[in-house]
């Protein structure tokens, strides 16, 4: 009984206190501002989605014969085959075999890593000589991108704090420690539809010239509410 009395008077004093200290903080004069910092850096991870289906050959070329033209093309763009390749899917038209009897057609979904958009370039071209077309980026992103991710998350506090001394200074008053810092939801922005590609430097990928890519960069956004003391 003795202790649950004293675990009692514990929590009351402990609401006590933070009544008080957020009657105090109310009680104080501050600056609230709002701090925002933006970043844009080039993927340096590339997935692309490589689809193999016998029916686009129209039944003339097998899965396998597909697949070993598809590796001397993207050995030839400067792919390591064993590090940036890997399979996806493996699927085929069997169960309609027995309900129609007709031939069955196989399709395969390869994962393909790249690292820069000249590689990424190379690799249009030589599929689009063996016309294997079915090729669509899946995502991108950066090996470091948590690196970029806190140092935008700095940048914002560092922007709130110029903006907070910049508007106190105008007062003829200054600015104290911070007292108050939340954290707003952050933005990541990474289009990677295959409309985040611009092509320069070639009429056409038809051309078999290796054009140049411009891949849309991954947008970091990140905004912070803070609040100054006022002296």
């Amino acid at each position: 009984m003795k202790k649950s009395i004293v675990i009692l008077f514990a929590l009351l004093i402990a609401l006590y206190a933070n009544a008080q200290n957020q009657k105090n903080f109310i009680d104080q004069n501050y600056i609230e501002v709002k701090g925002v910092a933006e970043m844009e850096i080039a993927p340096d991870e590339i997935y692309l989605n490589i689809v193999l289906d016998e029916k686009d050959t129209k039944n003339k070329e097998s899965i396998e014969q597909l697949e070993q033209k598809m590796f001397k093309a993207l050995e030839k763009a400067g792919v390591d085959l064993e590090k940036q390749l890997s399979v996806s899917d493996f699927a085929s038209n069997i169960k309609f075999h027995f309900l129609k009897r007709s031939n069955i057609l196989k399709s395969k979904i390869f994962e393909l890593l790249l690292h820069d958009s000249n590689t990424l370039a190379k690799v249009f071209v030589e599929l689009e000589k063996i016309k294997i077309s079915n090729v669509s980026i899946v995502r991108m992103d950066h090996s470091e991108i948590e690196k970029y991710r806190k140092q935008v998350k700095v940048n914002a506090i560092k922007a709130g704090k110029e903006k907070a001394v910049a508007l106190t200074e105008a007062i003829g008053q200054e600015v104290g420690k911070a007292i108050y810092i939340n954290e707003n939801a952050s933005h990541f922005r990474n289009d990677y539809s295959n409309s985040a590609i611009r092509i320069r430097g070639a009429a056409s990928m038809g051309a078999m010239k290796t054009p140049n890519l411009d891949l849309q960069k991954i947008k970091l956004e990140y905004t912070v509410q803070l609040r100054f003391e006022l002296l």
